[in-house]
C-alpha cells in the first residue's frame, strides 16, 4: 500500500510540474469572442453560467435575446428580478422563426437586437455580452454576417467577452472566435416524445 502511495505521489509531483511549467507560459488576457454552437443541448445553458459567474463577481454585463420572444425564460426571471442592476436583459425577438411565419418582420427585430447588442458590446463598463441565438438570425441571413465579424474585429473593447449561441454558427464567424465549443446531440428526451421542461430547457 505505501508502495503505491509513493508512486502516485511521484506521478503526481510530475504532472504538477509540467502543469506549472505550461501554466506559467501563460499570462495574457482579453476580452474573448466566444462561441457555442452544434445540435445538442446546452449552448444557452453554458453561456448562463458565464453570465452568473460575472453576476457573482458583481462584473457588469448584458444579455441579448434574438430569436426567444415571449417564451418564459427562468433566467430573464431571475436576472430582472433580482441583478437588474449588474445584468441589463434585452428580449428582443418575438420568437422562433415558425411561428412568427413573418419574414420581414423577423428581420426587423433582428435588426434592432443587433443595434442594441452593438451598443453594449461599445460600453466598456461590461464585462461580458450574451448574444443568446444570434446564431440562428445569422443562418438566415437576418445580419449580414460580415457586419458582426467586422464589428467584433474593430469595435469590440478589449477586455469584453462576447458569447454568440445557436446552432450553425457560420464558419467565417468561427475562425475570428477564440473559443468554440461544439454540443455534439447524442440523446435528447424531444425524439421520445418528452416536451421541452421547466428547470431543463427554460
Amino acid at each position: 500500500m505505501s508502495e503505491d502511495t509513493d508512486r502516485h505521489a511521484m506521478k503526481m509531483a510530475k504532472k504538477k510540474a509540467a502543469r506549472d511549467k505550461i501554466m506559467a507560459t501563460k499570462t495574457d488576457k482579453k476580452g474573448l469572442i466566444i462561441i457555442h454552437t452544434g445540435k445538442g443541448k446546452g449552448k444557452t445553458s453554458a453561456a448562463f453560467g458565464m453570465i452568473f459567474r460575472c453576476i457573482a463577481h458583481d462584473m457588469k454585463c448584458a444579455v441579448v435575446q434574438f430569436i426567444k420572444g415571449g417564451m418564459e425564460c427562468g433566467e430573464r426571471n431571475l436576472i430582472e428580478g433580482k441583478f437588474s442592476d449588474v445584468c441589463e436583459f434585452y428580449t428582443m425577438g418575438e420568437g422562433f422563426t415558425w411561428e412568427t411565419q413573418d419574414k420581414s418582420r423577423d428581420i426587423e427585430m433582428a435588426a434592432a437586437a443587433w443595434e442594441k447588442a452593438k451598443e453594449l458590446i461599445r460600453d466598456p463598463a461590461n464585462t461580458m455580452v450574451l448574444l443568446d441565438e444570434i446564431n440562428i438570425a445569422l443562418r438566415y441571413d437576418y445580419i449580414d454576417v460580415n457586419d458582426v465579424i467586422e464589428f467584433l474585429t474593430t469595435e469590440k473593447p478589449e477586455m469584453t467577452h462576447v458569447v454568440l449561441t445557436g446552432r450553425n454558427a457560420k464558419a467565417e464567424l468561427i475562425e475570428i472566435a477564440d473559443l468554440v465549443t461544439e454540443m455534439e446531440l447524442v440523446k435528447h428526451p424531444f425524439r421520445s416524445g418528452i416536451k421541452a421542461q421547466i428547470g431543463v430547457e427554460f
